[in-house]
């Protein structure tokens, strides 16, 4: 089997709004030549490309297309697209190196939130026959989610804040929120979706973020502790909310399991793509006590869409990078509420 490696990351800042385009190509170009910089290599040098992104938030069909204006499309590259996050692009990477015709990929994806009403927008994700065309906004569902936990007795609003409180303390420097929160005063804030408040929803961000993978040798010679991806998998839950308890992410724990080969005691830190607060707490659920959770503060203070995923796994092999863990655990979400989710364990050798 191809032993391949996260040898670069790279990501643009996380803000509220940019004044860019929506086909990303002001915020992709900064990331690229970070990567050739860091990595001491150019464009040449990698053998295939691949983005993540979409044209409903673009709106405009084939935006990616225009993309790629920040590789320069002379002379010609090998490149492929997912209308999806860009975690699910590194997944088509990774098939890539694996059947052995080529031995570097650089992934990115981006997304402008901003230029549209992006909690409507994401409406157009729900069955397109009975949900989408009542065109229930995005906190709203959440909203359900989270109170069908507190009815449970899963979880409250005070274990919700403090995961809001964590996150805010550990950002990472290009996030778009960080800072000390007084959960009481969290606490006492207004509803903006009961039983979610403002701290308890990611912020709509603008960003982009790009990662190179490489294999065998190729990795060796372009990092010095490359993160090994040691198990990759992706999996979804039904769509129809009526079909699958809210409370829990089956898919999220089974792609684990697979992607740990079993063993996700060993894991000493995951990066958890949770737009939500209490979204965290489900996916921590399965995580042993010992794992420290969205050290870079996680998608609660910065998620830009199509990129946020790709960031956690980006963050996760930094600390490879650094040796500051040896194993880690990398998620990313696409769909309402969990649906469909990827899971990369990486490993330092």
């Amino acid at each position: 089997m191809t032993d391949i490696a996260v040898v670069g990351f790279a990501q643009a800042p996380n803000v509220a709004q940019t004044a860019g385009t929506t086909n990303g190509v002001e915020m992709l170009v900064p990331c690229f030549q970070q990567l050739y910089a860091e990595l001491g290599i150019t464009k040449s040098d990698i053998d295939f490309w691949c983005s993540g992104s979409s044209d409903y938030l673009a709106g405009r069909a084939f935006s990616f297309i225009s993309a790629i204006d920040a590789i320069g499309a002379v002379p010609p590259i090998n490149e492929s697209h997912v209308e999806m996050d860009a975690a699910w692009a590194l997944y088509e990477a990774w098939v890539k190196l694996m059947t052995g015709e080529v031995e570097t990929a650089l992934v990115y994806g981006f997304g402008k939130s901003s230029a549209g009403t992006l909690a409507k927008i994401l409406a157009m994700q729900l069955d397109p026959y009975l949900v989408a065309p009542l065109w229930p906004d995005s906190l709203s569902i959440a909203g359900l989610q989270a109170r069908a936990g507190i009815d449970a007795g899963k979880w409250d609003a005070r274990a919700m804040a403090e995961v809001a409180v964590r996150n805010r303390a550990n950002a990472h420097p290009l996030a778009q929120l960080s800072g000390n929160l007084d959960i009481e005063k969290l606490l006492q804030a207004d509803y903006i979706a009961d039983p979610l408040r403002a701290h308890d929803c990611a912020p709509v961000t603008d960003g982009a973020s790009a990662i190179v993978l490489a294999a065998g040798d190729r990795a060796r010679s372009l990092r010095e502790n490359p993160a090994w991806i040691s198990g990759i998998e992706h999996l979804i839950d039904s769509p129809n909310f009526g079909a699958r308890d809210l409370t829990t992410a089956p898919s999220a724990y089974n792609a684990a399991v697979k992607a740990s080969g079993g063993d996700l005691a060993g894991i000493e830190l995951a990066e958890l793509h949770a737009p939500f607060t209490h979204q965290e707490l489900i996916l921590s659920d399965w995580l042993p006590e010992t794992a420290t959770i969205n050290p870079s503060g996680g998608t609660l203070v910065g998620n830009p869409m199509f990129s946020a995923g790709l960031e956690r796994i980006g963050h996760a092999a930094s600390r490879i990078f650094d040796g500051s863990a040896g194993r880690v655990l990398a998620h990313a979400t696409s769909g309402p509420l969990l649906q469909q989710n990827l899971v990369a364990v990486m490993e330092g050798r």
